[in-house]
């Protein structure tokens, strides 16, 4: 069993950036400027595109209000902290449940510790 920050780690944030990426071509962004623009390198644009990284979870459908908006937001130069707006979706996922059924890390079906993971408690 994984951890749920091992799980949002390997394949949440890369799934994230791979929707991003893949929706910033398609508005015709080229991949050096997406690197510039999300803090990756061509390398990683590059796997994003070839979906050797960041396939796990197809947040562009799951997502997609949420990943359109970014990128509005992104080419508009509107996002003061990208970071912030990452965790944003991050969190939908998480409170969606698409983490628990990543991990299927056997609690049960009444477990939320993705949902408490901010929680001093944990």
């Amino acid at each position: 069993m994984k951890s749920p920050c091992e799980v949002i780690v390997w394949d949440v944030l890369p799934s994230i950036r791979a929707a991003l990426t893949e929706e910033l071509i398609e508005r015709g962004l080229s991949q050096k400027e997406i690197s510039k623009k999300l803090g990756i390198t061509p390398a990683a644009v590059s796997l994003y595109l070839s979906k050797k990284r960041g396939y796990k979870i197809d947040v562009k459908n799951v997502m997609k209000v949420e990943i359109k908006e970014l990128a509005n937001d992104i080419i508009q130069g509107n996002v003061n902290n990208l970071v912030l707006k990452t965790c944003e979706i991050c969190m939908k996922l998480r409170r969606d449940k698409v983490v628990c059924e990543l991990n299927k890390c056997g609690v049960n079906d009444e477990c939320d510790i993705c949902l408490n993971l901010n929680s001093s408690k944990v």
